[in-house]
């Protein structure tokens, strides 16, 4: 059912409460000195949850091979990227302190840039290969302590819906970091709020299927593109209904 201009502002406005309640939250935990990663993963599924039934998503979540976070390993949840609902729907589908690798110029918004950076959202340069390149060791960084990434492997959303060609930036992050890779494909949320346009649709049925995780470790820099083939193939799979 697609949102009437009144239910579009209330979901909008809810939207907006819910970002910027968290980003202050977050911003006094650090001026406080007091910022706990628990609770921050607390305030993102809240959040996440807010959005989600902002727009009265029905979401269900397929995990044959039961994937957990185990401590002390590094994680990288990879999926296909057609919906700004992709994160809220990974957040509430899969357990762990899950924080976005996403391009720079988001940190740059006032109050919410702030905010994703003292909840330790990484940012990467795409336009600076060597920023680039520092960009991914802090990743790898958080990663050691404990911070499980998610990376569009596209680099960005899609605007037809359809799995593009894979970056391999995060192949080569996850290979020099030995991280396991949680594919997952996500079907039905590009319903929600097509792309280049803002009418919302209510009430939309979307699928989670997380796949068999990946490790990347068997892999060396220069097998790469086997690794984004391996990926690549899981996450195609995965998007299929079944």
């Amino acid at each position: 059912m697609k949102a009437n201009l009144f239910r579009k502002i209330r979901l909008m406005a809810a939207s907006i409460y819910a970002t910027l309640f968290i980003t202050i939250q977050v911003l006094w935990q650090q001026l406080t000195n007091t910022y706990d990663r628990k609770f921050g993963d607390k305030m993102l599924r809240w959040w996440s949850s807010r959005l989600l039934s902002a727009v009265d998503v029905k979401y269900s979540v397929n995990d044959p091979f039961n994937v957990k976070i185990e401590p002390g390993r590094r994680y990288i949840i990879m999926s296909n990227h057609s919906s700004h609902y992709d994160i809220p729907l990974i957040i509430m589908s899969i357990n762990g302190s899950i924080r976005m690798l996403t391009k720079k110029e988001l940190f740059k918004v006032p109050l919410w840039g702030k905010g994703m950076k003292a909840g330790e959202f990484i940012a990467i340069d795409r336009h600076d290969l060597e920023q680039a390149k520092k960009d991914l060791k802090a990743a790898r960084e958080k990663m050691e302590s404990g911070i499980v990434l998610w990376i569009a492997p596209e680099g960005t959303r899609s605007k037809t819906g359809k799995l593009g060609e894979f970056k391999k930036g995060g192949m080569i992050m996850a290979i020099e970091s030995g991280a396991t890779i949680i594919p997952v494909g996500i079907i039905g949320s590009g319903a929600i709020l097509p792309p280049k346009t803002w009418d919302f649709y209510l009430g939309q049925q979307v699928k989670i299927n997380i796949g068999q995780p990946i490790d990347a470790s068997k892999y060396t820099l220069e097998q790469k593109d086997g690794l984004i083939n391996e990926v690549r193939a899981s996450i195609i799979n995965l998007c299929k209904e079944a």
